[in-house]
C-alpha cells in the first residue's frame, strides 16, 4: 500500500518517490539518533533532497515522525482471510506483534506517544494517521465473521461503531503493552490464548465443573 498524504500544499507535483524516501530517511534517523537528535536538516540531507522539499509536505517533524510510523503500519499490517474469526485475530495479532519489534517502528511509535503526551496536536494526528486508519482492519474482520455466521449483526449504526472501537483498544492496548511495556514475546501460544479469551469471552477459559 502507498505511504500516507499529508495535507496537500501549494506547488509542484508531488513525488512518491521522494516521499518514500523522505520517510525511510525519518525511520533510519530516529533508529540512529533518537527522538531528541532527530531534525529536519539530517532527514533532508539522508533522504538526498533540499530541507524546503520537506516543508513543503510536513510543517515539522513531529508531523513527519507519524507519517513515517503510519506508512510502515499501511504497508506491513493486513488481514488476510484465514478463514475463521479465531485464526483471522490470531493472524492479526502476531503480524502487528512483529511489526512493533521492528528497530524503526518500535523507536517511532515510542517517541511520537511520548512526546503526544504534551501535544494536542501531535495526539490528534496520531489518530488521524495511525489510529482510525487501521481501525479498518477491525471492520474488514468483524464483516467476515459476520457473513460466516459467528458475529451477529449490529443494526444500530452507533453500537457498531463503539463495538469496533472497543475491540480495536483491546487488541492494539494488550498487544503494544506486551510488547513495548512488559518486552515479552508475543509467539503464536500467546496469540492463540489472547485470542480465545477475547473471541470466547472470560468464561471460556475457567475449568468446567462437574
Amino acid at each position: 500500500m502507498s505511504a500516507p498524504s499529508p495535507a496537500r500544499r501549494t506547488g509542484r507535483p508531488r513525488s512518491p518517490e521522494a516521499d518514500r524516501a523522505i520517510l525511510d530517511a525519518t525511520r533510519a534517523a530516529l533508529v540512529e539518533l533518537g527522538w531528541g537528535k532527530l531534525t529536519m536538516g539530517d532527514v533532508a540531507a539522508r533522504a538526498g533532497v533540499a530541507k524546503t522539499t520537506l516543508y513543503r509536505r510536513w510543517a515539522n517533524k513531529n508531523e513527519l515522525v507519524v507519517d513515517a510510523v503510519a506508512a510502515l503500519f499501511d504497508e506491513h499490517l493486513d488481514l488476510p482471510d484465514l478463514g475463521s474469526l479465531q485464526a483471522d485475530v490470531e493472524g492479526v495479532v502476531l503480524r502487528f506483534a512483529a511489526l512493533l519489534e521492528r528497530p524503526e517502528t518500535k523507536t517511532a511509535l515510542m517517541a511520537v506517544v511520548a512526546e503526544s503526551t504534551r501535544d494536542d496536536a501531535l495526539r490528534e494526528r496520531i489518530r488521524d494517521a495511525i489510529v482510525d486508519r487501521q481501525k479498518r482492519l477491525v471492520l474488514l474482520g468483524r464483516e467476515r465473521a459476520q457473513a460466516r455466521g459467528e458475529l451477529p449483526r449490529e443494526e444500530d449504526p452507533s453500537a457498531a461503531a463503539r463495538t469496533a472501537d472497543l475491540i480495536f483498544d483491546v487488541i492494539a492496548g494488550a498487544v503494544v503493552h506486551r510488547t513495548l511495556v512488559s518486552a515479552e514475546p508475543v509467539d503464536r501460544e500467546w496469540a492463540r490464548g489472547f485470542t480465545t479469551l477475547l473471541v470466547g469471552g472470560l468464561t471460556s477459559t475457567q475449568p468446567s465443573g462437574d
